[in-house]
């Protein structure tokens, strides 16, 4: 029975605000029989007799969100936004996401786990296989092959990037740091030889 801002629960028999019960457009008053919560523990119960794993219902305080991935309780502050959702946010955090994103990017780039980066990472001690000093980050491969040849920082990885991924040019750069100046010789009229 439906008293203007209440109605009874057929399954549960309490007088709740209709709130409590969601959209039925069959129904003559427009709402569902059942409320909110007997229609979740129907469906749980539902779930849980054909076998299906059913999530528990977990209580969150105003302006927080659970993150299904990392199973922590996040502000809203730590999700983005998504107009589809009922929530109108994400359904994993801005954490997940990123973790997920860099992920999803090595495994389409370069073919290779997150686990097998840092074993490959491990294998250089952590560091740069070009300057020996920083932090390796970012996977190197060879643009022809794709074959992944180690993780650099990012100033060799922009350096070789820069040179064009030619051995020649960075042979002919390290003999100009060197002192060895790098300038073709006039051997006769429009001939010119390239230092060795």
């Amino acid at each position: 029975m439906n008293n203007g801002g209440s109605k009874q629960c057929s399954t549960c028999q309490e007088v709740l605000p209709v709130s409590a019960f969601a959209r039925n457009r069959s129904r003559l008053d427009g709402l569902q029989t059942n409320c909110r919560e007997c229609a979740a523990e129907y469906y749980r119960r539902r779930q849980k007799a054909r076998g299906r794993s059913v999530r528990e219902k977990i209580d969150v305080p105003e302006g927080h969100k659970l993150c299904r991935s990392c199973g922590e309780v996040k502000p809203w502050s730590e999700w983005h936004r998504n107009a589809t959702a009922s929530d109108g946010l994400s359904t994993r955090c801005k954490a997940c996401r990123a973790a997920e994103g860099r992920a999803g990017h090595l495994k389409r780039s370069y073919g290779m786990t997150e686990a097998e980066r840092d074993e490959l990472l491990a294998s250089q001690k952590g560091l740069c296989v070009i300057c020996l000093k920083e932090p390796g980050v970012h996977v190197d491969h060879c643009h022809k092959t794709g074959r992944v040849r180690g993780v650099l920082c990012f100033n060799c990885n922009s350096a070789i990037g820069k040179l064009s991924d030619d051995p020649d040019i960075v042979r002919r750069a390290a003999a100009y740091l060197e002192g060895n100046v790098w300038k073709p010789t006039l051997v006769a009229p429009g001939v010119y030889q390239l230092p060795s």
